[in-house]
């Protein structure tokens, strides 16, 4: 299969999956917080969430992304040795995980204690087996991306999305409150794990046993897992350091208007994110075949996709924030709106970070990502520090939109020292999608005093939409054959 139909495919599968899971986040979300939860309970879980990252993350200690690029590498050059990075790489992340979830289970009590919340406390009691599933699931989600089997890792995302929704509407109408919540997702992460393992060592079963494991693979397979776990803990003081700061400076409500404002910018991602999840690995591979021209190409291409996606993206979620936040998840979330607003920048960096990311790992630099992400993501915990006992959950917002925008230019700018980009070609994709989005903006600005329900709301989208696809087609950035094609 070529390059250009594996990363189509893989498109494909992970878009299928992304739209299973966010229609399963979806309903999650408007069933908590239009039937099941007040905004401040609401605020409550997700805070206990954001506490159950921070350990997510030492609890992996990069090690699942570093089996991911340790198999793409020998499933081409050495296919003997994929049973032992699966087994290495597994052994050492239980031992760590375990360590882990154990430590979290005895200090939650104290958790609870520093936010002075203690209907915080018997969230956190459930956390250690939040813990244990959600690396489990992350690890053999990432095996099936360094296998080249994106179609697998999208098929485990949706019996784990899809697992989610029904066992949280389950635990919920069963009259458990918060903690049917938090038991819900862990359940579906479970179900995710199962279905993925099966599947896992099935895949494993292709590839021989023979020979020794090559000296010193242990220790690189590790040693890699450092800059990861490094980028991963930068990458957390942009997703959950500043729920956690919310938490602690104001009160469960304005983190439910926080956590909200920033679950509607993830939906928004989902393209991006199979996109740049499929993707990576092949700069891994063009790297390694010296076909560093191809590589360039396909992250140009990726770029000028993202851009006419997202940039009109931003525009209409400035527009029409504040009817959006009032007519589909209720007025007692207004507050989120604001917020919504300025992580429409975010939105956009996030985007060109899906296809930049995780594409530095498979490029080998993944240290120097580290240190970026490190750098900023330490400046957006003093910000958020600075700003939020100022000028409250808008300041959150602000603090991770620009340090966020920071540390994507420098991740930019090392793919630009890594591959021969054609900057010329990238700078008039810029100009040609702020001319449709320009276009675009103008329309929807005029149709926003008319939107007074959901049904206009939809109808000022479909307007834009509309006028979007024709200016990109007109425009030459919209190839109407290859859109039919791809559906």
């Amino acid at each position: 299969m070529s390059i250009a139909n594996r990363i189509g495919r893989g498109v494909k599968a992970t878009l299928g999956a992304d739209v299973a899971r966010l229609a399963a986040k979806g309903g999650i979300t408007l069933l908590l917080t239009r039937v099941f939860l007040e905004p401040d309970e609401y605020g409550l879980v997700f805070l206990a969430i954001a506490v159950f990252s921070i350990a997510t993350v030492v609890g992996s200690l990069g090690i699942p992304k570093s089996t991911a690029k340790f198999l793409a590498e020998y499933r081409e050059k050495d296919d003997a040795q994929v049973h032992h990075v699966v087994r290495i790489s597994a052994t050492a992340l239980a031992a760590v995980v375990v360590l882990v979830s154990l430590s979290f289970y005895f200090l939650s009590d104290w958790i609870a204690g520093v936010y002075d919340e203690p209907a915080l406390a018997p969230l956190l009691a459930i956390g250690a087996a939040y813990i244990v599933v959600k690396v489990a699931y992350v690890y053999v989600r990432i095996s099936f991306q360094g296998f080249g089997r994106v179609p697998l890792s999208a098929a485990t995302t949706a019996v784990s999305s899809v697992g989610q929704l029904g066992c949280v509407v389950l635990f919920l109408s069963l009259g458990f409150g918060t903690i049917g919540a938090i038991g819900g997702y862990v359940a579906g992460y479970a179900l995710g794990v199962a279905f993925g393992a099966v599947f896992l060592g099935r895949l494993l079963r292709e590839y021989p046993r023979s020979g020794p494991p090559e000296s010193g693979l242990a220790r690189r397979i590790l040693e890699y897992s450092v800059p990861l776990t490094a980028s991963q803990g930068g990458n957390l003081l942009y997703k959950r350091v500043d729920t956690l700061l919310v938490g602690f400076f104001l009160t469960p409500l304005a983190v439910g208007f926080y956590e909200l404002a920033k679950q509607v910018s993830e939906f928004v991602i989902a393209p991006a994110n199979s996109l740049g999840f499929t993707v990576a690995p092949t700069f891994g591979e063009h790297k390694s075949g010296a076909k560093l021209e191809r590589a360039a190409r396909v992250y140009e291409q990726s770029f000028e996709v993202i851009l006419l996606l997202y940039l009109p993206a931003v525009a209409g979620i400035v527009l029409l924030a504040e009817p959006g936040i009032q007519f589909v998840f209720g007025p007692a979330y207004a507050g989120a709106a604001p917020v919504l607003q300025i992580f429409s920048a975010f939105v956009l960096f996030q985007a060109l970070d899906k296809i930049t990311n995780d594409s530095l790992d498979y490029l080998g630099r993944a240290t120097e990502r580290a240190i970026g992400k490190g750098i900023t993501g330490t400046l957006n915990v003093g910000l958020n520090i600075a700003l939020i006992p100022t000028i409250g959950v808008v300041g959150a917002a602000i603090s991770t939109a620009v340090c966020f925008a920071i540390m994507v230019t420098y991740n930019v700018y090392l793919i630009d020292c890594e591959l021969p980009l054609d900057r010329h070609r990238m700078a008039k994709s810029i100009a040609a999608v702020s001319v449709v989005t320009g276009g675009m903006t103008a329309v929807v600005y005029a149709a926003q005093p008319y939107v007074d329900g959901l049904f206009t709301l939809f109808g000022a989208v479909a307007v834009g939409v509309f006028v979007w696809a024709v200016l990109s087609v007109a425009g030459g950035l919209l190839d109407l054959e290859e859109v039919r094609s791809q559906i």
